[in-house]
């Protein structure tokens, strides 16, 4: 099919609303735009340059939970939660109660997304495997109870305060199934000549146009994304935080998906997908670059601190995983009395490795924050 003539789907009179039924899209596509084949050159290349950091950078693993909880955080965000990246990399106990609700859902997303990566290494991504990671997007938090893991059995609709004054209305619950399996067809189809970047804009525009569960769709879209480019080594590590490109550009990223419903624009949407894809690759590269000279500084500083140098490596390893501390987690972490775990948190802010946080006497906390600023920009 040339994407010139994609038909989104039609408009299903309803009682008292109407729903859209999406066209199914299990098939090839071509286009005769060329800014398609530049952006998708651009996307591509950019997205194999930020790989190649992934499999070449030393213990890459240690940096991977920042790019998953920015991610975490960002595609919660544009949900509506108010949870940022610092609260998001907190302990409960650290968080305000009536802010504890968003940040569970940002923890969740966590959860749901490691689990899903180490899921891909025994299933394929798979209905089955979406629904298992909405049931863990969506335990315990606000939505629990839409039948967390279920694609729904009842109308939804998106925006307005109902059915009758929704700015969109998905497909009639009854068409769910089939749509899902056509989709899922459409990610497995090797007889299909589609590019993967192609391929995964238009399963996510499908996803979030079938919107099969009663909560949590625009997350587990997203997520969805990450984990198609995953299953099929595009990513070695879900390093591509996509949903701050969303967040940032979230009118847009609304309206390009809006315009393939109305105006059969699936072109738009495509060329949307891989600016982002793009742009947020080149940013994940300069991010990853920037690590390793702030890391070659820093291996140059800890070797001043003669006896304690082990320990600062075990403390600054940790630091690049979650950049927020505490005095008992350093003495957990380190096996160290209270009385050495400041003396060591105290060399650290000496270095400017570690800035504290609370303005606290008691309870405070420590951010490394010339590394946790890098993900900010």
């Amino acid at each position: 099919m040339n994407l010139k003539d994609f038909k989104a789907g039609r408009w299903v009179e309803q009682y008292q609303y109407k729903s859209f039924s999406p066209a199914k899209i299990n098939h090839t596509y071509v286009w005769d735009d060329p800014a398609i084949n530049t952006l998708l050159e651009n996307a591509t290349r950019s997205l194999g340059e930020l790989n190649a950091f992934s499999l070449i950078v030393p213990d890459v693993d240690l940096f991977i939970y920042m790019h998953i909880v920015k991610e975490a955080s960002t595609s919660s965000r544009i949900e509506g939660t108010q949870t940022g990246l610092d609260e998001a990399l907190m302990k409960e106990e650290d968080i305000r109660p009536e802010r504890r609700d968003d940040w569970h859902e940002v923890q969740n997303y966590v959860k749901a997304m490691n689990y899903a990566i180490d899921e891909l290494k025994r299933l394929p991504l798979s209905n089955r495997l979406i629904r298992k990671t909405h049931k863990i997007l969506m335990g315990g938090v606000r939505g629990k109870h839409k039948n967390p893991g279920a694609f729904r059995r009842s109308q939804n609709w998106i925006g307005g305060s109902s059915l009758s004054d929704a700015i969109f209305v998905p497909p009639s619950h009854p068409e769910v199934p089939e749509l899902m399996s056509d989709l899922e067809k459409f990610l497995h189809n090797e007889q299909i000549n589609v590019p993967h970047l192609v391929k995964i804009a238009i399963a996510h525009y499908q996803f979030e146009t079938i919107h099969p569960f009663l909560d949590g769709n625009g997350r587990v879209g997203r997520l969805l994304i990450t984990l198609y480019l995953v299953s099929k080594g595009l990513l070695s590590k879900p390093s591509l935080y996509l949903s701050d490109f969303f967040e940032k550009n979230k009118s847009s990223y609304y309206d390009a998906l809006t315009y393939v419903r109305t105006q059969n624009d699936l072109a738009h949407w495509i060329k949307f997908f891989l600016n982002a894809v793009n742009q947020t690759a080149q940013k994940g590269v300069n991010t990853f670059q920037e690590i390793l000279k702030l890391r070659n500084e820093i291996n140059q500083k800890l070797i001043g601190l003669g006896r304690k140098t082990q320990n600062a490596h075990k403390l600054i390893n940790r630091l690049y995983s979650n950049p927020i501390i505490t005095i008992r987690e350093v003495c957990d972490l380190l096996n160290l009395s209270k009385t050495a775990a400041i003396k060591m948190v105290n060399d650290f802010e000496r270095l400017n490795l570690l800035n504290e946080m609370t303005g606290n006497q008691r309870y405070r906390i420590y951010l490394f924050k010339r590394y946790y600023e890098l993900f900010l920009t």
